[in-house]
């Protein structure tokens, strides 16, 4: 086997740096427009095969489901395995996932592209980030996170367009075979500069640096003994469970709550992430800057953002107030993006990047499935105000959190 030697990064120009970031934030632009491959085809599915959306909804579980149960393993065969052949066996399951959706005639059809792309999107985070804590200089990985989190906003934003525009010109089965081109496409992005995404796998055995964090006995299970990372795990997912109610909840929140449109409020949750993105451009040169207080400048956020969804829920300041104050909040949380990579980065052992970034964002996919089922309930019973102020309490709880995180973290 080979071995790879990566240059130390006092010898690395900006120019490599960027090349990193810019081919990780393509992969991470095409995880999160995975996660619309399904959903923004329900209303087609409900004309053409006469399913209902609680069936359909079963689909986004599923993949979700799928996603974070392969993530919290991917991180030992990142390790194990080095990030590039997982990375790139991802963008394959997309491209078999999309064939799949061109050629579903039944549901049944359909829970197998839900397998396929949960599959393919479960790595992406141990994935990349271990490409970004390996290949980027340290003094960068603010920026380098900030490029990340930006993408997968973008990511989601593209989805929408790109399968409504496609849709309409060639129908619906035609739109997911233009999403395997797209894949192709950025699956062969990645092989011409895959001499950029190579890492070096790590030992499977503890070091005293994992040792030092409470992980008992080498092994590669050492990790789970860790409480730092069962911390980030929390943190994770109550800021995801926040998320998931604006993404599924707030066009109809706010169209029973003060009687906006439907198109109105549609533009109101782009506008969320279109902020979202700014404010991770913004959180990016933050993080550097405080690099050594992180999960304080994490914990600020979303009590900022706590706060101003609080004030959504009060409907006080008038509806066209609230859509901006729903847009800001999207905004404060996208300032936290970074600090919030690099705060994981701080109790992370070097060795085992891929298996706590796996475990760690799995609480990711845990939030998004629990959200819906929970604050579901409360959207059935007509309790409209109380989802946006759970959301709020949520947000709120996961700023202790966070402090919680920066306690128990050891400097490498």
């Amino acid at each position: 086997m080979q071995s790879v030697v990566l240059r130390d990064e006092s010898q690395r120009p900006w120019r490599e740096d960027a090349r990193v970031m810019g081919l990780v934030g393509v992969a991470h632009a095409s995880s999160h427009f995975s996660h619309l491959l399904l959903p923004l085809m329900f209303p087609v599915f409900v004309q053409e095969f006469g399913w209902r959306y609680a069936e359909l909804g079963m689909l986004s579980s599923l993949f979700f489901v799928i996603s974070g149960l392969g993530q919290a393993g991917a991180g030992f065969v990142v390790d194990r395995w080095g990030a590039r052949p997982v990375l790139l066996t991802s963008m394959a399951l997309y491209i078999l996932a999309c064939l799949q959706a061109y050629a579903a005639q039944s549901y049944a059809g359909l829970m197998v592209v839900a397998v396929l792309a949960g599959l393919g999107n479960a790595p992406f985070h141990p994935v990349n980030f271990t490409i970004l804590n390996q290949r980027v200089s340290t003094p960068r990985l603010g920026y380098a996170f900030s490029v990340h989190g930006v993408s997968g906003n973008l990511g989601w934003a593209l989805a929408p367009v790109f399968f409504s525009v496609c849709a309409a010109w060639w129908g619906w089965r035609h739109a997911f075979l233009a999403a395997s081109v797209l894949y192709a496409l950025i699956l062969v992005l990645l092989l011409i500069h895959r001499q950029h995404l190579v890492t070096i796998p790590a030992p499977v055995a503890s070091s005293p640096s994992m040792r030092e964090r409470g992980s008992g006995q080498g092994s590669a299970l050492a990790i789970l003994r860790m409480p730092v990372v069962w911390w980030c795990f929390l943190f994770f997912l109550l800021s995801t469970v926040t998320l998931a109610v604006v993404q599924n909840f707030a066009v109809p929140i706010l169209n029973a709550l003060h009687g906006i449109s439907l198109e109105q409020a549609s533009m109101t949750l782009t506008a969320y992430m279109l902020l979202g993105a700014v404010g991770i451009l913004i959180g990016g040169f933050l993080a550097a800057r405080f690099a050594q207080v992180t999960d304080r400048v994490v914990a600020l956020c979303m009590v900022a953002a706590a706060l101003l969804m609080a004030l959504c829920a009060s409907g006080w300041l008038g509806p066209q107030a609230t859509l901006w104050l729903l847009a800001l909040t999207g905004f404060a949380v996208g300032i936290g993006g970074p600090s919030r990579d690099l705060m994981i980065k701080k109790g992370t052992p070097k060795e085992a990047t891929g298996r706590v970034y796996g475990l760690v964002y799995s609480g990711l996919d845990v939030g998004f499935a629990l959200s819906p089922l929970v604050f579901g309930l409360f959207m059935d019973q007509g309790w409209y105000t109380a989802t946006l102020l759970g959301a709020a309490l949520v947000l709120f709880i996961s700023a202790g959190v966070a402090l919680g995180v920066g306690q128990r973290s050891v400097p490498h």
